[in-house]
């Protein structure tokens, strides 16, 4: 059996007298989408930055590929192969979407020593272009990022974190803001992009966070339903639409 590429265990986050996380437990295995839902202030985001390292947990254990990340910073996280996107869009708005995908990906080429003496793009154009005839924004390679269209520039942030051909990507909200006639195409790239990664080297492993029901249940392999910073459960697509506990909570019956 293949071993989890993210596992957390027993995560807590406390601020002063409120536990925002509450001993969360999860594993997210090779080649999967694992879907993160729940109300507002369930904890979900607390979770998401303390597996990202972007806020130090007050304890519990996270390991990416059996190696223990818990103390890591986002950066040490990033080159070790965590991608993430965020709520709001983090795209260079006077930079061509080309060269916004070159970016993201620079950190990965080496020391800055050897950086200094590469080629102006860092031997990154190939990648980069391909990374944009799949997610079929070829029409505006050349084009700055912030005369996009939001629904573009949602796609040109989502490519940015597979530049780097991250083992793990976290997607937080890839749908929020998005015209809703854009939202199935996201699920479909997402799909293929999890199919190509689990074909080579790499598995394509992703966890998503997101308020539109619709696509998760879509998207997602399993789902983790958090509440009040725990987990209250764990299971397929199916096994959630079915969980009492759940449609009485949170999904509303």
């Amino acid at each position: 059996m293949n071993a989890p590429v993210l596992k957390v265990r027993d995560l807590k986050k406390s601020y002063g007298a409120i536990q925002a996380v509450g001993g969360v437990s999860f594993e997210v295995m090779p080649g999967e989408i694992f879907g993160v839902i729940g109300p507002n202030g369930s904890g979900k985001t607390t979770m998401f930055n303390s597996v990202l390292g972007q806020i130090r947990p007050d304890a519990g254990r996270i390991e990416l590929n059996g190696e223990d990340i818990t103390e890591l910073s986002p950066v040490e996280l990033n080159r070790r192969g965590v991608g993430r996107t965020f709520q709001t869009l983090q795209v260079f708005g006077k930079m061509s979407v080309r060269d916004n995908l070159i970016v993201a990906a620079q950190e990965h080429q080496g020391s800055l020593w050897s950086r200094m003496f590469a080629p102006g793009d860092s031997g990154l154009t190939a990648k980069a272009d391909a990374l944009i005839d799949q997610f079929r924004i070829r029409h505006v390679a050349d084009k700055k990022a912030g005369e996009l269209s939001y629904g573009q520039q949602k796609l040109v942030d989502i490519a940015m974190a597979f530049m780097s051909e991250p083992d793990l990507v976290l997607l937080d909200e890839p749908c929020a803001g998005v015209n809703p006639s854009l939202v199935g195409g996201i699920s479909t790239l997402l799909k293929e992009l999890n199919k190509t990664r689990a074909s080579g080297k790499k598995p394509g492993s992703f966890v998503v966070i997101e308020h539109n029901m619709d696509f998760v249940m879509d998207l997602c392999h399993r789902i983790m339903v958090m509440v009040e910073g725990t987990v209250m459960a764990i299971g397929t697509p199916a096994e959630i639409r079915a969980n009492k506990q759940v449609l009485d909570a949170y999904l509303g019956n």
